[in-house]
């Protein structure tokens, strides 16, 4: 069996569900857009099944083979698969094609089962629904039923993916997409419970624009907005996976380098001295537009500080003595004397 690809057109004149379909009944004119892989390994009469889901309006790819199914799955996610195992239950095909879809927990999975039902396994993974929504579907299932749970598990998508865009709202500022203040707060005090335990290394960084209220005077909230953006995403792109972001407020940011030791945390804060600028250059506005930012951090070895809030206290003091030297610059707490840190900002 080779693998095929079929796909129909909004007006293709496919053939509408009955009323008992349910929820499958629906306006079909965007369906052309979804994918369903179906991952044929049994070669019993999936294949009428792919025909279906084209005739109703899918994009419909088949594969007949678990090494195929899983290039395919790598090379682009589906919005659902529709899996026919070879052996028995499936228990050991289910698992990896489960493993391969986690890249995307945007896709479903319905895996067909034989008459006796599925083993405790499949079960179990349906119920859970960690990584996507799942579902079965018996062998011997009507039409009508197959398209009713292929409609379903795209609902049950559908419904995922508007509560995480919701759950990344309340978390994340909607103009850098860095974490909100509240957030990042928790997650200092997180990483500085745990580098406190494991006598781990953590950096701290607070980053102020230099002379922001005067781009908002020369130009307008406009633009001092897109230079906010502008360095979110600088930000962002100087990050490390495991790294932690905040937009404070205004023109303030905050970012946690985890595993981070002294030298490496000034290597950081020099590239955001050289992107920061960069990211802001293009703005087309006139006279041409100049940012720079102050930076201030502090580091912990996992006994120096005493607490999260005693590091960031070190930050924004180095932070408040790079503004008073003139800006565009970043400060280390532990590079300033004795005497500038018992000033505390007087």
């Amino acid at each position: 069996m080779t693998e095929s690809s079929t796909s129909a057109s909004a007006d293709g004149g496919r053939p509408e569900l009955s009323a008992r379909a349910g929820p499958a009944a629906r306006d079909l004119s965007g369906r052309a857009a979804v994918r369903v892989l179906v991952c044929d390994h049994r070669g019993e009469g999936t294949l009428a099944r792919a025909r279906l889901l084209g005739q109703l309006g899918y994009s419909v790819d088949v594969s007949a083979t678990l090494r195929r199914s899983l290039e395919m799955l790598a090379h682009s996610p589906p919005s659902v698969v529709l899996l026919d195992s070879l052996a028995g239950l499936g228990q050991a095909e289910f698992e990896v094609i489960d493993r391969a879809r986690r890249a995307d927990l945007r896709t479903g999975l319905l895996a067909v089962v034989d008459a006796e039902g599925p083993g405790s396994g499949l079960l179990a993974a349906v119920r859970g629904e960690r990584h996507g929504p799942i579902d079965l579907l018996r062998r011997g299932a009507s039409e009508d039923e197959l398209a009713v749970r292929v409609e379903m598990l795209l609902r049950r998508i559908e419904t995922r993916s508007e509560l995480e865009r919701l759950q990344h709202l309340a978390t994340h500022d909607d103009r850098t997409d860095l974490l909100r203040p509240q957030v990042f707060q928790e997650q200092l005090r997180q990483h500085f419970s745990a580098a406190q335990r494991h006598q781990l290394d953590l950096g701290l960084l607070l980053i102020d624009l230099d002379d922001f209220g005067r781009i908002n005077k020369l130009y307008d909230h406009t633009v001092g907005d897109e230079v906010i953006a502008r360095v979110g995403a600088a930000i962002r792109r100087s990050l490390r996976a495991e790294d932690v972001a905040s937009r404070l407020g205004g023109d303030e940011f905050c970012v946690l380098l985890p595993y981070t030791r002294k030298v490496d945390a000034a290597r950081v804060v020099q590239r955001l001295l050289e992107q920061i600028p960069e990211a802001t250059s293009e703005i087309k506005v006139h006279p041409q537009l100049t940012v720079t930012a102050s930076l201030g951090f502090e580091t912990f070895n996992g006994e120096d500080v005493e607490s999260e809030g005693q590091m960031r206290q070190h930050a924004e003091e180095a932070l408040r003595h790079a503004k008073r030297s003139g800006g565009d610059r970043g400060i280390y707490y532990r590079s300033l004397d004795s005497s500038l840190r018992a000033a505390r900002g007087a």
